[in-house]
């Protein structure tokens, strides 16, 4: 079996472009930035419910990039597996779309 790389992916998979990748690369930054303060309050010793709010600052910011992962999901990958005439293909869409729902419903 072929061992996958980054030049190989299934011809299913429908890549993020050039233009969202640019964005959530921005996103990533500023979650890193969030992080690091984090750390930097928690060396400092500040105040708990100062770290908590910075904390459920990090948490939002992580789940807005998860949300446009997700959009870019369900617009390309998904989108065009299902608009495929390949019905296996479109019922491991369905099985991915559902199995990700559930874990990013909590």
């Amino acid at each position: 079996m072929a061992r996958q790389t980054a030049k190989t992916v299934p011809p299913r998979l429908v890549t993020i472009g050039e233009a969202r990748r640019e964005e959530l690369g921005k996103r990533l930054a500023r979650i890193n930035g969030q992080v690091e303060g984090l750390r930097r309050m928690v060396d400092e010793g500040r105040y708990c419910i100062e770290v908590l709010n910075q904390a459920a600052s990090v948490q939002e910011a992580v789940r807005g990039f998860s949300r446009a992962v997700m959009h870019n999901y369900l617009e390309s990958c998904a989108t065009s597996a299902l608009r495929s005439a390949d019905a296996a293909q479109a019922e491991r869409i369905y099985d991915e779309i559902l199995e990700q729902v559930f874990k990013h419903a909590r």
